[in-house]
């Protein structure tokens, strides 16, 4: 069995919003308009199965503004989007079905959740 890996990004380049790139191609964001940043592939499950953020919403914090993205399971032709669950780090692949995601909270990682990765349904870890 192969193990599952978790893509060589960079997380702050994952989770920076600069207004390089939006999801329709590349363009800057203009201050009346921001840009949403592309959705971006950041972990790998075996069968083929692939852990995108996708939307994205602004947040602030003792450490200042963030944006955390929401979190979305791919196989094939089918999405599969976690719910109420934005992070701000990475997820990571625990097993052949399971992954851990951490809530963002104020721009800080909060409580950490195991998501199916056949149904999206997150769970508190305990």
């Amino acid at each position: 069995m192969r193990a599952p890996r978790l893509l060589g990004l960079g997380v702050a380049g994952v989770f920076a919003c600069s207004g390089e790139h939006t999801a329709g191609g590349a363009g800057r964001a203009s201050a009346d308009r921001p840009t949403a940043p592309m959705d971006t592939l950041v972990a790998t499950a075996p069968g083929g199965i692939g852990i995108w953020l996708t939307l994205a919403r602004s947040d602030s914090g003792a450490t200042g503004r963030c944006t955390a993205r929401a979190v979305e399971i791919r196989r094939d032709d089918r999405r599969i989007p976690v719910p109420l669950l934005y992070t701000s780090t990475a997820p990571e692949v625990v097993n052949d079905t399971t992954m851990r995601a951490r809530l963002s909270d104020r721009c800080a990682p909060g409580d950490a959740y195991l998501v199916d990765l056949r149904t999206g349904r997150p769970v508190r870890e305990r």
